[in-house]
């Protein structure tokens, strides 16, 4: 009976000391892995991003060719049955037939069912920059011409839905990245040397944030975008823009890094390590940030939605991106008038993917502040 106690109080301390090994970066993986709903979050925006990657591959069409015989075409579903029952097993469409309705004005599309085209995938078609690098011509789908797929449907000018909503998620979602990275840069920043040294800078830090956030939000950002000349390239648009975004995100981030570093400025890590004579950049590198790290990405990751909403505000409002560039709030534009959600509702879809984004980043935020939270089981 004594051995065998004995037994039990050794397992007891091998798994107390392999638990006190696990590092914190393992702890949090452990609890994040934990909430499926983060989880699946986190594969979606892989594949947010990823079709944002591989966007010219998905489109079966450049997003700025224009289709002047095919506007506002409605969705078109790969069919297996034609109109005899018989069962083909490469899915395909039908020809399409335009005409003009003189009573509302707008195109009626019919199927020409002795023209079937089918759906191929892997096929040639215009040629990109795959990465921006290697020229490549290959697509994920495609029919023969004169036969045309529109899998999302068509806008005013016959834009191809399924290249417009992959090509501006591109903008949509890396904006918000950019937009995060310079809150980060900013709010980290300055909240750290505010808490660190305190005193009149610390002072003076604070009243510039206070100044900052009593300018609401939608407004400032919309003088300031509408501001931007009108002659600027889209890769200058871009960059303003997200400038614009970060301006007053990073005030919330700065006061919460200061509150870190105020908490930090008494423990005995930094007390010894002044003792030591370390440098105030070494206290503050080696000591402080790597602990408010993991609070720091949270704040970032609950941003990104922010930032993802302001832009499609803005694209909405016509003060964002332009044509010909193109992105989710910049499509959602065509979608203003109750006439057209009547009649093409489909110009919603973008819609969709702005909130599948919106919450999956929300679903991982969540997920991560859970994780690095100590107290929670």
């Amino acid at each position: 009976m004594a051995t065998s106690a004995s037994t039990i109080n050794l397992q007891t301390g091998e798994e107390a000391r392999q638990a006190t090994a696990i590092s914190p970066a393992r702890l949090i993986g452990r609890r994040f892995l934990r909430n499926k709903l983060a989880i699946a979050g986190g594969v979606v925006l892989i594949l947010l991003y990823m079709s944002a990657l591989f966007a010219d591959f998905i489109a079966p069409v450049p997003y700025t060719e224009v289709h002047e015989d095919y506007v506002f075409m409605p969705p078109q579903l790969p069919r297996f049955r034609d109109e005899q029952g018989n069962f083909h097993l490469r899915p395909f469409v039908y020809g399409l037939d335009s005409e003009l309705d003189m009573d509302t004005f707008r195109f009626v599309y019919s199927e020409i069912h002795e023209a079937k085209y089918p759906i191929k995938f892997f096929v040639e078609g215009y040629e990109y920059k795959l990465f921006g690098l290697i020229p490549f011509n290959r697509h994920l789908y495609g029919v023969d011409a004169p036969g045309v797929f529109y899998l999302l449907g068509s806008d005013d000018l016959g834009h191809d839905m399924v290249a417009r909503v992959f090509m501006g998620a591109r903008i949509s979602l890396t904006i918000g990245l950019v937009g995060v990275i310079l809150t980060i840069i900013f709010g980290a920043t300055l909240g750290t040397v505010s808490g660190f040294y305190g005193g009149g800078l610390d002072t003076m830090i604070q009243r510039v944030i206070e100044f900052l956030m009593s300018f609401p939000a939608i407004p400032l950002w919309a003088a300031l975008a509408a501001a931007m000349p009108p002659n600027w390239s889209p890769l200058q648009r871009f960059f303003a823009i997200s400038v614009i975004l970060s301006l007053i995100e990073w005030t919330g981030l700065a006061r919460q890094v200061r509150a870190k570093v105020l908490s930090f400025r008494e423990m005995e890590y930094t007390l010894a390590a002044r003792a030591a004579g370390a440098s105030d950049a070494r206290i503050i590198f080696r000591h402080m940030l790597p602990n408010a790290f993991s609070h720091i990405i949270v704040v970032a990751t609950l941003a990104i939605p922010g930032m993802i909403l302001a832009e499609t505000a803005l694209s909405f409002l016509g003060l964002g991106i332009q044509p010909p560039q193109t992105s989710w709030g910049a499509l959602l534009k065509q979608a203003q008038l109750v006439s057209v959600l009547l009649q093409q509702p489909w110009l919603l879809i973008p819609a969709f993917f702005v909130i599948a984004a919106v919450l999956t980043f929300n679903f991982v935020g969540d997920g991560l502040r859970d994780a690095v939270d100590p107290y929670s089981l």
